[in-house]
């Protein structure tokens, strides 16, 4: 029941499959389901039944040599249809272990889904997730994925936390609970002196951080330390997480453009222990906020450093609408408010048009058009 079930999903009618085989110079047996061991007949196959283009079919399919029937791989591709991957989603799925095209669904890749729901994945969790995670599916059910289910459920405290971060983050559960993860977190606690609760914290919310090699986090804390952010302070641990994907190079530049505009290395630090974000903008950003904050809006650069979080905002959509919105306001005289530029730029959109927008459309009708 279940081959018939995945074989209505799968893409590629006969005739289609008699034109993959003949127009690569294979032949086929009457049924159409076999091929000779050409493995150029597979590049074909991937690029009309899951859409990859000619040149990664050609990668995936070096791990197809084996294959000599499309059959398997139409119930494959049409159980993972059934389950909701398709498209771009299917495709990476593939391109990770191309061998599953030759897996048997009933015995292999059906239980596996069967954990996922088990664990509490909906039809919709499992789209996200698997292209996220292919691991999850490649993993053997018993002897690695409940395991590590269980152990990364215990150490985010909730089986809720846990899915949340698999919908939303990459490849940390792939990594090596006993030899990555934990050291980490010992090294954090027990020669970084930070509180395990602030530890379990930044790991809720960032869990790839905590997946990098022992030595790279060894040498990133060493980083920090030159850099002058005592290992004391409430936010040495975030700041890690920020540095780690921030280059020393890139660091550097964003250090000068703020030298540019007046600024100490000294006020760099202060407002990156405010607010360490700013750091993953490109330079680029860096310095169009800094130039409109400074030249448009009129806030001094070491206001900026005390109120650093504006550097996060988007220019395009956020900073530059608002501000405008504050002008036309002022221009037309009907600007009243006694709010800062913190309050104006850090509302929430539905409070920013409730205050400043919607009372003025009548007013001002270009008003809308800004925001």
């Amino acid at each position: 029941m279940l081959h018939s079930l995945v074989r209505c999903h799968a893409l590629p009618p006969p005739s289609q499959l008699c034109r993959v085989f003949f127009c690569t110079g294979t032949s086929a047996s009457s049924s159409g389901a076999t091929a000779s061991p050409d493995t150029h007949f597979m590049v074909e196959y991937l690029v009309s039944t899951c859409g990859f283009s000619v040149d990664v079919a050609s990668k995936v399919s070096k791990s197809l040599r084996r294959i000599q029937s499309t059959e398997n791989a139409d119930v494959v591709l049409g159980f993972l249809r059934s389950q909701g991957l398709v498209g771009a989603n299917l495709r990476k799925v593939i391109s990770w272990r191309p061998g599953m095209l030759g897996w048997d669904v009933e015995t292999n890749l059906a239980p596996r889904f069967k954990v996922l729901r088990d664990m509490g994945l909906s039809e919709s969790d499992i789209m996200d997730i698997a292209p996220r995670h292919p691991f999850v599916i490649g993993f053997n059910r018993e002897s690695t994925l409940l395991p590590r289910f269980k152990a990364w459920e215990s150490l985010f405290g909730s089986r809720e936390i846990l899915l949340k971060n698999l919908r939303r983050s990459k490849w940390f559960f792939s990594s090596n609970i006993e030899n990555v993860v934990r050291p980490n977190m010992n090294f954090l606690r027990d020669e970084c002196g930070i509180p395990e609760e602030r530890i379990s914290l930044v790991l809720k919310r960032s869990p790839g951080f905590f997946t990098q090699k022992p030595d790279s986090l060894r040498a990133l804390v060493d980083r920090a330390d030159g850099i002058g952010i005592p290992r004391e302070s409430k936010m040495f641990l975030w700041i890690l997480d920020v540095l780690h994907l921030v280059s020393r190079e890139k660091f550097e530049a964003q250090v000068k453009i703020m030298n540019s505009f007046g600024l100490s290395y000294s006020d760099f630090i202060a407002a990156m222990k405010k607010y360490p974000r700013f750091l993953w903008l490109s330079t680029g950003a860096l310095q169009r906020k800094m130039e409109f904050l400074v030249k448009d809006v009129g806030i001094t650069p070491s206001d900026i450093t005390k109120l650093p979080v504006f550097l996060t905002f988007s220019l395009e959509k956020r900073l530059i609408p608002r501000f405008h919105v504050m002008e036309m306001l002022k221009s037309e005289g009907l600007w009243t408010s006694q709010d800062t530029l913190h309050t104006i730029f850090v509302s929430p959109e539905p409070i920013f048009l409730q205050k400043y927008g919607l009372p003025y459309k009548d007013k001002l009708s270009k008003l809308l058009e800004v925001l």
